[in-house]
């Protein structure tokens, strides 16, 4: 049975960073550094790799400076050539374009919640599944990237998918959590979706972790959605609604998310991707030894 490809990607990065003041007050979130690139480069070369297309931005008020960095800087790069031996800087400047595709933001003009943030990219998704990376959260992969996992699945059923990820049911509490019928491998079928459920009531241990896989009628229910938790439009009161009309499934991909919208979680996150990098990884583990 031929899909109808996945494109397209949404990228949310209209939020406010607040758990990250002060160093948000005048830097987006997205743009704080694990290792030597911004969050959001991580989240967009995760796309990337997974073979999307096109990239789609979901700003807001002082995020110019993410259209600036996946803009051309010409400046930069005439001077790199004319201070000579710098094809190394060309080459790294080059790697983060979105390449073999382009790159569209549009604006949320007022912070409504994830749910709006995606209805705001109707226009430029269009009448055709996408999927939606949220970049507060890295995913150190083993093997194929998080996103490409999820492809994987796509393909071969179609339809809504939701990348989950096990925790200890004793914190099943501070996660959204699915409801799961009999599936195989690491693929079920989603029943529901419980937002923060106490632990003696948790339906599972599944957590839903940032990353998914959504069919456009999405788009309809979040036309007409109530606002919910916090006042907000929330993505998961519009799943919910989808589930009993298309088939859902719960991808429990091979790799390990960081919360980097935490600050133990991005410090975290800096040190598992800096020890990936032999250039880095050595001396690392000098200077953490030398502390200790």
């Amino acid at each position: 049975m031929t899909r109808q490809p996945i494109r397209k990607a949404v990228f949310p990065v209209a939020g406010l960073g607040t758990r990250f003041l002060p160093a948000t007050k005048a830097m987006p979130k997205e743009m704080l550094t694990v290792v030597d690139r911004p969050l959001i480069q991580h989240v967009v070369d995760e796309a990337r790799e997974a073979g999307i297309e096109h990239f789609i931005f979901v700003t807001g008020r002082n995020k110019g400076v993410i259209e600036d960095h996946f803009d051309k800087q010409y400046e930069l790069e005439h001077t790199l050539r004319q201070r000579g031996n710098k094809q190394a800087q060309l080459d790294l400047l080059d790697e983060l374009q979105p390449r073999a595709g382009c790159t569209s933001f549009t604006r949320q003009q007022e912070p409504l919640g994830l749910g709006h943030a995606v209805w705001c990219a109707r226009d430029l998704v269009g009448n055709e599944p996408f999927a939606l990376l949220l970049p507060d959260v890295l995913v150190h992969a083993a093997g194929k990237s998080c996103t490409a996992q999820m492809l994987d699945v796509y393909n071969q059923r179609g339809g809504n998918l939701i990348a989950v990820e096990e925790v200890p049911k004793d914190k099943v509490d501070q996660y959204g959590v699915v409801s799961i019928g009999e599936g195989s491998g690491n693929v079920w079928p989603i029943t529901d979706m419980v937002e923060k459920p106490p632990v003696d009531e948790t339906p599972s241990n599944l957590t839903i972790m940032g990353r998914y896989i959504l069919q456009p009628e999405i788009f309809d229910i979040l036309s007409t959605q109530a606002k919910g938790a916090g006042n907000e439009i929330q993505i998961t009161d519009a799943m919910k609604k989808m589930v009993s009309e298309q088939p859902f499934h719960a991808v429990k991909y091979e790799g390990k998310s960081f919360d980097c919208g935490s600050k133990v979680g991005f410090l975290t996150a800096n040190l598992v991707f800096a020890m990936d990098r032999e250039d880095i990884a050595p001396d690392l583990v000098a200077a953490i030894k030398a502390l200790f």
